[in-house]
């Protein structure tokens, strides 16, 4: 397989994955965008220009699709605020994540393991900032803003999201894992 297509199919499987989840119509499954980016920067890092932009797109259109099908204005809709495109930088945060562990030559021990955990949590730390911060700060939604209130409101959500984030990455991570040594094995049995 080329690096291409190999590229082509990692990007198909992530935009489908994150397309069956953010949806949530077919089962209360739990949201795996922020998992993919951090996949889509570890994976598709050579191709940000095209895979960032494209990948946020689609959540956007996603969000448009679920939000009109439900029957309410896109712009009306209770998460749609000025602070809705903070998303942006914020999937950026979990993206850039993914791709500072793929510049670490990442392996199959203990050593790539905490790498990944620590960039993980890191990533889903400051997207969580960004994205509960700005829609804490900046919508309309809360009434009364505070200092206090925003903090217990991100500590809240925190855990959440990133229980999410960790078991897709983490099975993710499982089948890389797998792939890797199965590839070795093979590249041994032929020699």
């Amino acid at each position: 397989m080329t690096a291409t297509s190999q590229r082509t199919l990692i990007f198909t499987l992530l935009a489908a994955l994150m397309a069956a989840t953010r949806i949530n119509h077919f089962a209360p499954i739990p949201d795996a965008s922020w998992a993919v980016f951090f996949v889509g920067g570890f994976y598709l890092s050579k191709s940000t220009r095209w895979a960032f932009p494209v990948l946020m797109a689609l959540a956007v259109v996603i969000d448009y699709a679920v939000i009109t099908r439900s029957g309410q204005s896109f712009w009306s809709a209770y998460c749609v605020s000025p602070a809705y495109w903070c998303l942006v930088p914020a999937y950026f945060a979990m993206w850039a994540g993914g791709m500072w562990l793929r510049r670490r030559n990442v392996a199959n021990d203990v050593r790539s393991l905490g790498l990944l955990a620590a960039s993980l949590v890191l990533s889903v730390c400051v997207c969580q900032l960004i994205a509960q911060g700005s829609f804490y700060w900046v919508s309309a939604s809360v009434a009364a803003p505070s200092l206090a209130g925003w903090w217990q409101n991100y500590v809240r959500w925190l855990l959440p999201y990133m229980q999410t984030a960790a078991m897709y990455v983490g099975g993710i991570a499982l089948v890389h894992a797998l792939a890797t040594s199965l590839s070795r094995g093979r590249a041994l049995a032929a020699h």
